[in-house]
């Protein structure tokens, strides 16, 4: 049986980083209220924001019902990704999963402390922003998805092909 934890370090990592940043850029570098911004690159800056929602702005809580509605998905949905991860072969799913659990994990501690997530970082290409306002852990989880997405096609059209290439390697 192959060994499990590299997804769940990479979880560890993911909330750690996450965490760190929005100490940093909340307590150090001063972008604590709403509005608050650091110019960092003519292309990147932190704007401070509050998401009440999930991505992209869904399922906006402005109760208490809501906040722990919502603490309550994102913790049932980390479940399934831990069990999942738990489950997981392949050490590139290992990886993504742990980035999923990882950002969860971080939302989930900022919704739980502050009734919303901490955003702040601002990409941006003068006035075009291909991104809404986001976190380290944002960031982690939309790259995973990429990935599982990825390898889900790819490993679809390598088994129309003779097989995944990652499982001919470690066979051999």
């Amino acid at each position: 049986m192959k060994d499990r934890s590299l997804g769940f370090t990479v979880a560890v990592f993911v909330f750690a980083l996450d965490q760190l940043a929005k100490w940093a850029v909340t307590g150090p570098f001063g972008v604590n209220h709403i509005g608050d911004q650091l110019y960092l690159l003519p292309f990147f800056q932190f704007t401070y924001t509050e998401n009440n929602g999930i991505s992209l702005g869904l399922l906006n809580a402005t109760t208490e019902i809501g906040r722990w509605m919502l603490v309550g998905l994102t913790g049932a949905i980390a479940i399934g990704v831990a069990w999942w991860l738990g489950r997981e072969k392949s050490r590139i799913d290992q990886i993504a999963l742990g980035m999923v659990l990882g950002g969860a994990l971080g939302n989930i501690l900022d919704r739980t402390r502050h009734g919303y997530v901490v955003d702040f970082a601002d990409l941006h290409f003068g006035e075009w922003r291909p991104f809404l306002i986001f976190n380290v852990g944002d960031a982690a989880i939309s790259i995973a998805v990429v990935i599982l997405l990825l390898r889900a096609f790819l490993s679809r059209k390598d088994q129309e092909t003779g097989g995944d290439p990652e499982e001919r390697h470690e066979h051999a």
